[in-house]
């Protein structure tokens, strides 16, 4: 095996200290549009959407949060990996959908041990050692790790678009058309039996419903995060090198077992 694949990428710099957004508001813009098509979550995303929309962030929220049981074990790890005492924490929920060096921080061995006990019991032995070995060779807790190698072998469709979907992708702004935008986007797909990102091609993204959105301030040049096709966030370049990186990396992982 080729070592340089154990290494985790070079990040442009560490995650600052406080964000633009809380911990709880971060996560919430990741977690709608999946709740929204009931793939996680509660059953209330009209509230989760409207906590949103306001920016208000009480233990309402943080109920709603808590019921997104594939992403919280993540969300604890980093944490406590971290010793952080908040799975809140902006850096915590940053890292995990994004990608910053708090993912650094968690040993394979921690990872490990988290994977066996949750999926210990509900997946079959030899998809649960491929999903386990994925640890010792590099993989870290973050949301490509999770859509590439965990949903696939856990009874989620293996479809490219399904996963292409599911992952968190980024995208150049080149124009917004009302409650939609374009934006230059790299797709999930297969060439030979790799799994790698296509070249940049226009794609119609949803941005607003009932006139209000998460991206309200867009505009052309912008980058943003691509979630279900929702824009979730305006990314700065920091944040986009960061993504970019460690789905890099993860599909370099996940193509070991391809």
């Amino acid at each position: 095996m080729n070592n340089d694949l154990l290494m985790p990428p070079t990040l442009t710099a560490a995650p600052e200290k406080n964000t633009a957004l809380a911990g709880p508001q971060l996560f919430a813009r990741y977690a709608f549009m999946p709740n929204r098509l009931t793939y996680c979550g509660g059953d209330d995303n009209a509230a989760l959407f409207q906590y949103c929309i306001e920016g208000v962030t009480d233990p309402g929220l943080l109920q709603l949060l808590a019921q997104f049981s594939g992403a919280m074990p993540y969300l604890k790890l980093i944490a406590r990996s971290n010793l952080l005492a908040d799975p809140f924490d902006a850096r915590v929920v940053e890292a995990y959908w994004l990608g910053n060096g708090l993912l650094q921080g968690v040993q394979a061995r921690s990872l490990y041990d988290s994977m066996r006990e949750r999926f210990g019991k509900q997946i079959d032995p030899k998809n649960l050692e491929l999903i386990l070995g994925k640890a010792p060779a590099g993989a870290h807790p973050h949301h490509s790790f999770h859509v590439l190698e965990v949903c696939p072998r856990n009874g989620w469709p293996q479809a490219v678009t399904w996963m292409d979907n599911c992952r968190i992708s980024w995208g150049q702004v080149v124009a917004v058309n009302g409650a939609t935008l374009a934006a230059q986007v790299r797709a999930l797909q297969v060439l030979g039996n790799q799994l790698v990102l296509g070249d940049a091609k226009i794609r119609q993204v949803n941005r607003q419903i009932d006139g209000r959105g998460m991206v309200d301030q867009v505009k052309t040049g912008d980058w943003i995060s691509i979630h279900w096709n929702w824009a979730c966030q305006i990314l700065s370049p920091r944040q986009v090198a960061n993504l970019e990186r460690w789905t890099d990396y993860h599909l370099t992982i996940a193509n070991q077992t391809l």
